[in-house]
């Protein structure tokens, strides 16, 4: 482990089933800092309106009901990943099926969300370093992150993650549905008006496609020098 005197903020950005999660997961593991999952953040507040049954599309419902939403990231760097409380209830798993999916890509598209959200996060940093991973945090949230980078990787390769990823949960969607969801993401996450996806001028391109997660991780680990 590197012997580091100062907090600092590591930001790692990418598209879907990119490998930036579990990569900074396991890099804050090894700087011995916080990991904060963004990702998991959105998709909690998409739980929250499809258990509560608000239309994706009221924005105005949405905004209100904000200030009803508590979003709490515990134990950090625990061997399974973080927990996610929504409202104080264990939402880990619930937070990752395709439909929370789905709404979180659409959820993160809105101003009100992202405030929130964003405020929550640059606090948590205020307190501790930390490894950051999700889609605008070069660019939006941590503009001046100590470290930058944007991880990227080839959408069949990636989509061949993902799929392993649901056989392995006993999902018998097909290669190709994946692949066209992730299409259909990286569109989404891209030409969105607000805080859209893209690589900062400044972080460092990382291409994922022929690496392991090991591999990746420290690659990362050794371009870091504080």
């Amino acid at each position: 482990m590197k012997k580091i005197k100062k907090k600092f903020v590591i930001a790692i950005d990418g598209p879907a089933s990119s490998g930036k999660s579990t990569t900074a997961k396991q890099l804050a593991d090894k700087l011995g800092c916080v990991y904060i999952d963004s990702g998991a953040m959105y998709r909690a507040v998409g739980l929250y309106l499809i258990e509560n049954g608000i239309d994706i599309k009221d924005e105005k419902k949405i905004s209100v009901c904000l200030k009803d939403i508590s979003i709490e990231i515990i134990n950090y760097n625990n061997e399974d990943g973080n927990i996610i409380l929504l409202n104080g209830k264990d939402v880990t798993q619930d937070i990752r099926k395709p439909k929370v999916s789905k709404y979180s890509s659409l959820v993160a598209r809105m101003g009100a969300v992202r405030t929130k959200l964003v405020e929550l996060q640059r606090q948590i940093s205020q307190r501790k370093s930390i490894v950051m991973d999700g889609r605008d945090i070069g660019t939006v949230v941590f503009p001046n992150a100590d470290y930058k980078f944007y991880i990227i990787a080839d959408v069949k390769e990636r989509a061949r993650r993902r799929w392993d990823e649901l056989q392995k949960k006993g999902e018998t969607k097909s290669l190709e549905d994946v692949i066209k969801e992730l299409e259909w993401r990286d569109e989404s996450d891209s030409t969105r008006k607000i805080s859209p996806l893209r690589k900062p001028d400044d972080a460092i391109l990382i291409d994922t496609t022929f690496l392991t997660i090991a591999e990746q991780v420290n690659k990362i680990y050794q371009m870091i020098n504080f």
